[in-house]
This record gives C-alpha cells, sequence and structure tokens, in this order.
C-alpha cells in the first residue's frame, strides 16, 4: 500500500471514487462535479484542496482503493489552520484492510509536520460503521454544533439583498 497525492492523469478516478461515495451516502444524483472541475480546482498551481489516494498492487498493477479529499480551514480560538476532510472513502470490497485509518494517520501527520491544530470532518448520523470507526481512533462527536448552509438560490438570494 502507498499513500500518494492525486495527479491530473488521476481526475477520472478521483471522479468515480466520488460518485461512488454519493452512491454510498444515498445521494447518486448530488454529483454536479465534473473531471474538468476536478484539474481546475485540484491540480493547479497553488491548489487549494488536495486528495491524496491509496493505492495497493494488483498483480502488478498499481490500483487506486481510497481517497482523502481535504483543505485547510482555521480555528481563530487555536490561533492554528487545521485540516478539514471533506471525503474520506475507502472501496467497500477494500474496506476492513486499515487503509481508511491509514489516510486518517497520514492527513494527522500532515497536521503534525504543519504545526496544525486540528483534523475534522463530518460524517452522516446513520453511518454507524463510520461513526464506529471514527470513535476507535479517538475522535469525538461534536453534537453541540449545528451545521448549517446556504447554497443554490439561496446563495444567490442572500448575495443579492
Amino acid at each position: 500500500m502507498i499513500i500518494r497525492r492525486a495527479n491530473k492523469d488521476d481526475a477520472s478516478e478521483v471522479l468515480r471514487l466520488i460518485q461512488e461515495l454519493a452512491d454510498y451516502e444515498r445521494a447518486p444524483d448530488a454529483v454536479e462535479a465534473s473531471e474538468a472541475d476536478l484539474i481546475a480546482t485540484l491540480f493547479t498551481e497553488e491548489p487549494r484542496v488536495f486528495c491524496d489516494l491509496v493505492e495497493v498492487d494488483d498483480h502488478g498493477t498499481p490500483r487506486v482503493v481510497g481517497m482523502a479529499l481535504w483543505f485547510l480551514n482555521y480555528s481563530t480560538w487555536q490561533g492554528k489552520h487545521g485540516i478539514y476532510l471533506e471525503d474520506l472513502f475507502v472501496r467497500p470490497e477494500f474496506r476492513g484492510r486499515g487503509f481508511g485509518k491509514a489516510l486518517l494517520v497520514h492527513l494527522a501527520r500532515i497536521c503534525m509536520d504543519q504545526g496544525y491544530g486540528r483534523l475534522q470532518w463530518w460524517v452522516l448520523d446513520w453511518n454507524t460503521p463510520a461513526i464506529d470507526f471514527y470513535k476507535s481512533i479517538g475522535a469525538e462527536a461534536m453534537d453541540e454544533w449545528t451545521v448549517f448552509r446556504v447554497s443554490g438560490k439561496a446563495l444567490a438570494d442572500l448575495a443579492d439583498s
């Protein structure tokens, strides 16, 4: 197993992983991103979002089995950047082999190496296997916080107000 930064040649594979994640999260029609969108955001000269891939050797051919897609956030209370993990996904047939944990360890090491104060993410409340896994590695649920979002027409209306 290796973990490596995705590159432009991986754009179609990253998009497939995103779609597989959307399927798993019961939102198969929610993916609007295109390969061109990923190339324009992930693989620029100064990217603001990053994707790391887990690869295994499949009879002499590298095979991508999972990803962590992330970006920097900031804590005013800590006065430090952190990593916000947008998507962590391991293909179902490869779960239970330590690939998800390896990606989280990888991100935790980036945090430590860069002096970042935290690694955080959201998980759907029905995703008990993921919640149990996250708790097993020491992650804490932030139950006192409620996530808000403005998008689509509401975002356009807010911008026009």
